[in-house]
């Protein structure tokens, strides 16, 4: 048996708290000793603990007692339920420590300043400058002239979604010039990271075969390294949720991943994003 003390010093729990639990029937003592000092058990130790779980999910302490009153009360079940919506929330508070580590290394993770006309020509420039002679040969047969083929790549920057996205993953216009100006046109350098992406989708195939979350987070993690890599990125969070919600919205898409890597990998995928930074 332990004291009221004992209990406030073992969870950090006060005793004032442990009072009040008792007033209003949460928590009772197994016992009172003659001179009324209450006294726990093991089994009122794991209703205790069990008490803080819900408080950590912030659910009001009458809620609890109905929750755990309830003839139908299964405590594994419970706990399970509890251990996933804590793991939605370290997961949550883990992208809240990337998005404020970006801010802290001077990232402007808010900033929707628009391009102007001649950050898209600049961008154009270097773009054709960069591209293989021969892709843009075939683009410019398309298009009737290289000056038609300018024309249709500035109206992806006039999408103003489009643009607001870009931003978004860059955290700032000129993050996302820096990042598109990087680009060298090599081929090779890409294939290489479409390769590792194949294999990060393997991974995830696997991981819901096997039922495995502990996988899953790893691929998740991989996935934004290396989506960090293909785009100069400094935080994969936001494209990678807006992949999420691509292939929750986008029929075609999912159904494309799925034929190539295996049925359900698509929404497991998005799942596993969200889950991992607890959306």
């Amino acid at each position: 048996m332990k004291t009221v003390k004992d209990v406030s010093e073992i969870t950090g729990i006060s005793i004032r708290t442990l009072r009040y639990y008792d007033e209003i029937g949460l928590l009772k003592p197994t016992k009172l000793t003659n001179s009324g000092y209450r006294l726990y058990d093991t089994r009122a130790l794991e209703r205790l603990q069990e008490i803080m779980f819900f408080r950590e999910l912030e659910i009001p302490l009458i809620d609890i007692k109905k929750i755990m009153e309830n003839p139908n009360y299964d405590k594994e079940q419970v706990l399970l339920a509890q251990k996933k919506l804590l793991e939605r929330k370290r997961n949550r508070l883990n992208g809240i420590i990337e998005l404020i580590t970006d801010v802290m290394k001077g990232v402007n993770t808010m900033s929707f300043e628009a391009f102007s006309n001649d950050d898209i020509q600049k961008l154009l420039d270097h773009t054709l400058t960069v591209m293989p002679e021969e892709t843009l040969k075939k683009q410019i047969e398309q298009y009737g002239s290289e000056e038609k083929y300018r024309e249709y790549l500035a109206t992806g920057f006039a999408n103003e979604q489009a643009t607001a996205d870009l931003i978004k993953w860059y955290g700032s216009k000129e993050k996302a010039m820096e990042a598109i100006l990087q680009s060298t046109g090599n081929t090779e350098g890409l294939k290489s990271e479409q390769d590792e992406n194949e294999k990060i989708y393997k991974q995830f195939m696997t991981a819901k075969m096997e039922n495995n979350d502990q996988l899953a987070k790893e691929a998740v993690v991989k996935l934004a390294e290396n989506y960090k890599k293909i785009f100069h990125l400094d935080n994969a969070r936001n494209i990678l949720l807006d992949l999420a919600k691509e292939y929750s919205s986008h029929e075609k898409l999912a159904e494309a991943t799925d034929k190539q890597y295996g049925t359900g990998c698509s929404e497991y995928i998005a799942n596993a994003i969200k889950l991992y930074y607890g959306i």
